[in-house]
């Protein structure tokens, strides 16, 4: 069965609740806001989307509640073309994140409860073996549990399918789940804390792949924002510059764009350094509007910004 553009994602589907305004509120404190949107969100979720709006033939594994918010992603998926992998658990609820969304720069600050996706267990991976072995590509992030994703690595790992971690939210990482990972894709403050240093600057970064690559990772990716990203394996280190498509509305979901972006070049045959620069691309997009998974754009639109570079 052939492999090319299939891309397999496993992660978290949430909600989201996001919140406008000039600052964040002190702990007691109320403050007004500017605006309230909801919309779908979760970083598994977010890649998935973001991969089937480029063509990639996308499957998503996880749980949801039997509830509005479910329907919410299921809706998403239908219109991103998204194929989903899917339990639906009448006990709990579909989970929820709280996005503040500073005013002036876009920066934000998140808050996920995952709900029924928290439940995620080895054996759902191992329910969906034949899905996993027969993608081009697997990625996981950190919002589930780690056990399960360790398992989906481990499954596209035995069936030689490209792996990816996106290890988002950053924890303590051995070294048997760092050699699963073909690709880790950390942003500066996540590689900082699973290498177990500070991470101020592209050198400092180089540094920590350093270590990573010691215990078992095949190469790191490093997310550096308008920096673009460091692609730093054995033998090579090169920095990808950001590819900016206009002004910054918002940075929420920026690094499943480029997430989305690099699983989806990878799965169409390309090299780590052009996936790299397709990913940023995709981010690039996706800063200058609002919202995450609606953010996500085309594979047209990141074609014709790559063509005009």
């Amino acid at each position: 069965m052939p492999r090319a553009n299939r891309v397999v994602i496993l992660g978290v589907f949430v909600a989201d609740t996001s919140y406008r305004a000039s600052r964040l509120p002190r702990i007691g404190e109320t403050i007004l806001g500017r605006s309230f949107v909801l919309g779908p969100g979760g970083k598994g979720s977010n890649q998935a989307v973001a991969a089937g709006r480029l063509g990639a033939e996308v499957s998503f594994i996880t749980r949801l509640g039997a509830d509005a918010f479910g329907a919410m992603a299921l809706a998403i998926w239908a219109e991103a073309g998204v194929r989903p992998a899917v339990q639906r658990d009448p006990e709990s609820y579909t989970g929820a994140a709280c996005i503040f969304i500073e005013d002036g720069t876009g920066d934000n600050a998140i808050i996920i409860s995952p709900g029924a996706a928290a439940e995620i267990t080895p054996a759902d991976l191992d329910a969906q073996a034949g899905l996993i072995a027969g993608a081009a590509v697997f990625v996981t992030q950190l919002e589930q549990p780690l056990d399960a994703a360790v398992r989906g690595l481990e499954i596209a790992r035995a069936n030689g399918v490209a792996t990816i971690l996106n290890p988002a939210p950053a924890q303590p990482l051995d070294d048997a789940v760092l050699r699963l990972c073909d690709y880790l894709t950390p942003n500066e403050t996540e590689i900082g804390e699973i290498a177990g240093m500070a991470v101020t600057d592209v050198a400092s970064a180089r540094a920590a792949a350093d270590r990573l690559l010691a215990r078992g990772v095949g190469t790191v990716v490093v997310t550096l924002g308008e920096k673009g990203a460091l692609l730093h394996g054995r033998g090579r280190s090169v920095v990808v510059p950001a590819v900016s498509a206009g002004p910054v509305v918002e940075t929420t979901g920026a690094g499943d764009a480029f997430n989305g972006g690099f699983a989806t070049a990878l799965a169409r045959g390309a090299d780590a350094d052009v996936a790299v620069r397709y990913g940023c691309a995709t981010a690039g997009l996706s800063v200058t509007r609002a919202g995450a998974a609606r953010s996500m754009p085309s594979r047209a639109e990141v074609e014709a910004l790559l063509a005009r570079l």
